[in-house]
């Protein structure tokens, strides 16, 4: 058998399943492996080994009852996962990725993780997070950053930054995310993995709070669809016995072939006009290969001409930031805030709830007219990202060659910070305002072959309900 951390998520679980491997072995190799590269990665902010070792040994016991008794274990017995510092996970402090909230263990299970847990799920800990989720880099003043497993210089992106380094260091086998502008997308087309932001409605977002536009839902970080489509199986509501589910469930679905489709071919943003930008060419070799594949597979792709709103970029930043208005932070260590959830959230609160409530209004004029234009095709394809992946501190003013200047360095210019974001990811942020599913999927790499030099991807955004059918295409190009 290969290495417990190279075997895919689906393998892992069927040797869970079978007892071929128990719950307490899986755990202590993955705990062995976070002790010995996380301090590289920065990818965990919290290990909670005591507690997963214990579980562990429950969940042996309960695959130990239900062999004598003929019963199915869990959906996914004895799996270990992480969750980011955004998710309450009772007994474990959550952060928020800030230094200006006190740290205090939750008491309770969030509904993503106490929804996993009666899967069977084992947590090995809390992964690394900006602060309140608002960046696509995984820095804070809390911790090291979360570093890119390809090449430790660069992000692994953000939100969900942490998890998608440790699933892609072989930390962790998967894990769950939650994406409000591209935190699932973006960290996964960082560190060349499949990362999947569900249609709204479909998973709970579990920690969102105060998302009044509806943006962020929860979705999965995998190294291949069927891991992706294995964990969603999880994710969603439902029965969590496979035997008791209507119909085929997420797994099944992806590895079925897609009918032949018809694929728009888009580089417009709705950032282009207040934030102009060109595609850094590893981008383009990325949509290039994209194109190759999916017409080898016999779809047809043309070019699509999308006309967005240009009213879109300051609806969005009213609705993206409007949480961080109401964050609960007592004015003695607003200080301690980073300078752009500092600058951001003195906006909110100077904007009021009317400007807010005329945003969403403009944001769902938005998703009308965007998903009419997108109703042309069967599925829109572009890069997932417009920039390699960039250097750890880059954002924030603080790169210096391959070190990194602590938090306390930052440049302070939170303007400057989000331009380099939407210029980073200028096709991220419509789809959770449209509410569609989108997938990303690590077709490139710059070093020539799968897995040398940097990872860079592909969207593919389709209609709602289309989650099964963006897997069966990941599964089809060999991802």
């Amino acid at each position: 058998m290969a290495e417990i951390h190279e075997l895919s998520a689906v393998d892992l679980r069927g040797a869970l399943r079978s007892g071929e491997l128990s719950s307490r072995q899986v755990t202590g190799h993955f705990l062995d492996r976070i002790a010995a590269e996380n301090r590289h990665l920065g990818a965990f902010v919290t290990v909670t080994a005591e507690q997963a070792l214990r579980d562990a040994a429950a969940a042996d016991e309960s695959h130990a009852r239900a062999a004598r008794s003929g019963t199915e274990p869990a959906l996914l017995h004895g799996m270990p996962v992480a969750f980011k510092d955004l998710t309450d996970v009772a007994g474990v402090v959550t952060t928020h990725g800030s230094a200006a909230l006190d740290h205090k263990p939750a008491l309770a299970d969030g509904a993503l993780v106490a929804r996993l847990k009666s899967a069977g799920v084992v947590s090995l800990g809390k992964t690394q997070v900006p602060e309140f989720g608002l960046t696509a880099y995984s820095e804070n003043r809390i911790g090291p950053p979360s570093r890119n497993p390809h090449a430790l210089s660069r992000s692994s992106g953000g939100s969900t930054g942490g998890s998608a380094a440790a699933v892609a260091a072989g930390l962790i086998p998967f894990a769950p995310g939650s994406d409000g502008g591209g935190s699932v997308r973006i960290p996964a087309a960082a560190c060349g993995l499949v990362g999947l932001k569900p249609g709204r409605g479909l998973v709970p977002a579990g920690e969102s709070t105060g998302d009044s536009a509806g943006l962020v839902v929860s979705g999965p970080l995998a190294r291949s669809a069927a891991d992706a489509a294995l964990l969603l199986d999880a994710m969603v509501p439902g029965p969590l016995d496979p035997s008791a589910q209507p119909g085929p469930g997420y797994l099944d679905l992806a590895a079925q072939d897609p009918p032949r489709l018809r694929i728009g071919v888009s580089l417009d943003s709705p950032w282009q006009t207040i934030f102009p930008f060109t595609p850094d060419p590893e981008s383009l070799d990325a949509l290039a290969e994209g194109i190759r594949l999916l017409e080898a597979a016999g779809h047809e792709t043309s070019d699509a001409s999308i006309r967005y709103d240009n009213r879109y970029p300051a609806a969005f930043t009213t609705a993206w930031t409007a949480a961080v208005g109401d964050a609960r932070i007592v004015p003695q260590r607003e200080a301690l805030l980073t300078p752009l959830t500092r600058t951001f959230r003195r906006r909110a609160q100077q904007r009021g709830p009317a400007k807010l409530a005329e945003s969403i209004g403009l944001l769902r004029q938005f998703q009308r007219d965007t998903i009419a234009q997108y109703a042309a095709w069967d599925l829109m394809l572009m890069p997932a990202l417009a920039q390699t992946p960039r250097p750890v501190g880059w954002f924030t003013g603080s790169a210096h060659g391959d070190g990194y200047w602590p938090a306390a360095n930052w440049t302070g210019d939170a303007d400057g910070d989000y331009r380099k974001q939407c210029e980073y990811a200028p096709w991220s942020s419509m789809v959770n305002v449209c509410g569609l599913p989108a997938i990303s999927i690590p077709v490139h790499w710059t070093g020539g072959a799968r897995g040398a030099g940097l990872p860079m991807g592909i969207q593919l955004i389709g209609p709602m309900g289309s989650e099964a059918l963006l897997l069966q295409l990941s599964a089809q190009l060999g991802f």
